[in-house]
């Protein structure tokens, strides 16, 4: 074996042991963090888990919390998000399924855990980018009004509001999947996409992402690009929207029907259209025998917020919170 590929070995389990610690909200020690390396295919005891963390904390990328054990620095996050890419393809699945799977909202008692979104403006920003939220969600395509300001400072479980700015966090439409889920019906998140609006109604994908195979969540990279025309949606009922398609299977249909109309009389995400089985939803293809459910993505409220000049910089698919957490705009 050369040294090369020892040196491979060693940073793959080094992204490996970050990321176990990026997905757990609390310290986790070494055992554990074996046994779930274990799980995922890396052969290693706790003894060798010790070595590895010795590294991540010389390079500042680990500390140590107490006696509870390690958790990522910043320093550990960014390097995370840098790591390989062949490394990171799949990333973005993982992390969507590990949100949906904490998600425990519950449409009887409108309590539980939800997904969001995070986004940082700067502080003298805040009043404006209030008044094209209001704009965008009561007078565009029923996206949830339920948001949370956090002040410079807050720490999150993946980000840190930096001084001088605001952080807003908006309803995730991942959430939809957490709901599905609970309610026994098996969901798989399949797309993120840019849908064609034209005269008030969704036409067409114009671009799709499979989420299973990117490295960068998609509607960050549309937002980055500036490739939606939310503002001109609902002020001329003609533009580009962000969205995301999940499978469901056909069976779960009646089922399924229920759940959906339950979440959009809370108005926790926006249904744009649910396909029949086997078929292609909004020209996007379906599995056979499943079928497409196209949800509005709750981050087109800041990319019409990013749309009107105002700097905007977004982390779709943060978090979970406590629904109890949002308040409606």
């Amino acid at each position: 074996m050369t040294t090369t590929t020892i040196e491979s070995q060693v940073q793959r389990k080094l992204i490996e042991i970050l990321r176990i610690l990026y997905e757990n909200n609390d310290p986790i020690g070494a055992r554990l963090i074996a046994d779930k390396m274990n799980e995922r295919g890396y052969p290693i005891g706790e003894r060798g888990v010790r070595y590895h963390l010795r590294i991540l904390d010389e390079r500042g990328l680990t500390k140590r919390h107490g006696y509870d054990g390690r958790v990522i620095t910043e320093s550990g996050i960014k390097e995370l998000n840098e790591a390989l890419v062949g490394d990171r393809v799949g990333f973005i699945i993982t992390r969507i399924e590990k949100l949906i799977y904490d998600t425990t909202f519950d449409l009887r008692t409108g309590e539980g855990r939800v997904i969001i979104n995070t986004s940082i403006i700067d502080k003298n920003d805040f009043d404006k980018t209030m008044e094209v939220l209001r704009h965008v969600i009561y007078d565009g395509y029923s996206i949830s009004p339920y948001i949370k300001s956090m002040e410079e400072g807050t720490i999150t479980s993946d980000i840190r509001i930096p001084e001088g700015k605001m952080g807003i966090a908006t309803m995730c439409s991942i959430t939809i999947d957490g709901i599905l889920l609970k309610n026994g019906i098996p969901v798989n998140p399949k797309y993120g996409g840019l849908l064609d609006i034209k005269e008030r109604k969704p036409t067409h994908f114009d671009e799709l992402i499979v989420y299973n195979g990117t490295t960068i969540d998609p509607m960050r990279i549309f937002m980055s690009k500036r490739m939606t025309r939310v503002l001109d949606a609902v002020d001329t009922g003609s533009g580009r929207l962000l969205a995301n398609l999940r499978e469901i299977p056909g069976s779960a249909i009646p089922e399924a029907e229920k759940v959906l109309e339950a979440v959009m009389d809370a108005r926790l995400v926006s249904i744009a259209e649910i396909g029949r089985p086997g078929k292609s939803v909004l020209d996007a293809p379906v599995d056979t025998g499943k079928v497409g459910v196209v949800v509005y993505a709750g981050t087109n409220a800041m990319a019409a917020v990013e749309e009107s000049g105002i700097d905007v910089v977004t982390y779709p698919i943060s978090t979970v919170v406590d629904f109890g957490e949002l308040r409606k705009l």
